[in-house]
C-alpha cells in the first residue's frame, strides 16, 4: 500500500501574551513571510490564544495582545489572503483534536517536557492542568492541519517531537496512516535572539530591562539607541565565524545583522572583519532602523482600527475550518464516535 500524500502545509503561532520583540520577528515573524513568498506550501498561521490561558492573563489585555499580534503579522508582511490568519478560540477543531490527543499522550511524556519543568518549577502542584497538557494542544494545533512542516525555535523542537510521537502512536494504534509525521523547520542565522545586555540569556519580553531588548512598536531613535548601548567586548570582529565562539555579545549582533541583511553569518564576517564594535554598531542600527521602523508604524495605525483586525481573523477562522472540520470529522470516525 502506498503511503499517502499530504498536501505541503506549514503552520506556526504564537502567543498573544504581549510586547513583540526582535526575537519574536527574526525567529518567527520573518521566516513566516518567506515561507509564505516561497509559494510552495500553504500557509496558516495563528495567534494561540488558548495556550497564553494556560498561566493567568488580564481579559482585557488578552484581547489587545491578541489584535496587536494581529497586526505585528500583517505589518510583517503577512497577507490575510494569502496566508490564513486566525485566533486560536475561533476555531474550535483545535480544542476537540487536543481532547482526543490527550487520550493518546502519556502523562511519562507530558513530565518529561522541558518546558513544563522550567515554568512549573518546584510549584508544579499549583500550575494548570492546560500548562501540563499543553503540548498535546499545540500537537492538535498542527495536525488539525495535516501540516507537513512547522518553523519552530531550538525551545520548541521537543514539543515538535512530541507532536511526530502523537501522530506516530495514533496512526499505529488505529491502523491507519491518517496523521503525516510532520517535520520541523529549524534555519536561519538568528532563530534564537539574545538579550543586548547579556549575550548568554534569550532575549525577552519579561526581561525588567527595557534595553535588553529591541520592542517592534519602539520608533527609529529607540532602536539606534538600544543598539548603540548594546553591551559588547573591546575586541574587534574576528575574521571567521570561529572568532565568535566564546564572545556571546558579539555573536548575536553579528546574527542579528546576517538575519536582518539575509546573510550568513560567514558573508557578515567576510565584510566586517577586523571592525570595532563603534563601526559595526552604527551600520547595525542603520539596518535595524530600516528593517524594523516601518513595521512599528504599521502595527500603530493597524491598531487604531480594531473593528477591521477583528474583521481579518473572523475570515481568517472561516477558512481555516474550512480544513480543519472535515479533518476532525473523519478522526471521530476513525475513533469510533457515533455521528
Amino acid at each position: 500500500m502506498s503511503a499517502p500524500s499530504f498536501t505541503p502545509r506549514v503552520f506556526s503561532g504564537i502567543q498573544p501574551s504581549g510586547g513583540l520583540t526582535l526575537g519574536n520577528y527574526l525567529g518567527a515573524l520573518k521566516r513566516f513571510v518567506d515561507m509564505q513568498d516561497q509559494g510552495t506550501h500553504e500557509t496558516v498561521y495563528c495567534m494561540v490564544d488558548l495556550h497564553a490561558i494556560t498561566t493567568w492573563q488580564d481579559p482585557e489585555d488578552l484581547r489587545r495582545n491578541t489584535r496587536e499580534l494581529c497586526a505585528g503579522f500583517i505589518a510583517s508582511g503577512i497577507d490575510p489572503e494569502r496566508s490564513i490568519l486566525f485566533n486560536q478560540s475561533q476555531v474550535p477543531e483545535h480544542a476537540q483534536l487536543g481532547w482526543i490527543f490527550n487520550c493518546v499522550a502519556r502523562m511519562g511524556w507530558m513530565g518529561r517536557m522541558t518546558q513544563w519543568k522550567d515554568k512549573a518549577g518546584k510549584n508544579a502542584e499549583n500550575a494548570s492542568l492546560g500548562l501540563f497538557g499543553y503540548p498535546a494542544l499545540m500537537a492538535a494545533d498542527i495536525l488539525i492541519y495535516h501540516a507537513t512542516h512547522v518553523p519552530v525555535g531550538e525551545d520548541q523542537k521537543q514539543h515538535l517531537e512530541l507532536t511526530r510521537d502523537i501522530a506516530a502512536k495514533f496512526n499505529h494504534d488505529y491502523k491507519t496512516d491518517f496523521f503525516p509525521i510532520t517535520e520541523p523547520v529549524i534555519e536561519g542565522a538568528a532563530t534564537r535572539v539574545m538579550s543586548l545586555r547579556d549575550g548568554s540569556k534569550k532575549m525577552s519580553k519579561s526581561d525588567p530591562s527595557d534595553a535588553s531588548r529591541i520592542n517592534m512598536t519602539d520608533d527609529a531613535d529607540a532602536i539606534a539607541k538600544k543598539i548603540r548601548k548594546a553591551k559588547t567586548d573591546p575586541e574587534p570582529l574576528p575574521d571567521s565565524v570561529e572568532g565568535l565562539g566564546d564572545r556571546p555579545e558579539a555573536r548575536n549582533l553579528v546574527n542579528i545583522y546576517a538575519a536582518l541583511t539575509d546573510q550568513t553569518v560567514e558573508q557578515v564576517m567576510t565584510e566586517v572583519a577586523g571592525q570595532q564594535f563603534g563601526q559595526f554598531k552604527p551600520r547595525l542600527a542603520e539596518v535595524a532602523v530600516a528593517k524594523l521602523a516601518p513595521i512599528g508604524s504599521e502595527m500603530a495605525r493597524l491598531m487604531n482600527d480594531p473593528a477591521e483586525i477583528d474583521r481579518i481573523l473572523a475570515r481568517g477562522s472561516e477558512r481555516a475550518r474550512e480544513i480543519t472540520a472535515p479533518i476532525l470529522a473523519r478522526t471521530y470516525e476513525i475513533v469510533g464516535m457515533v455521528k
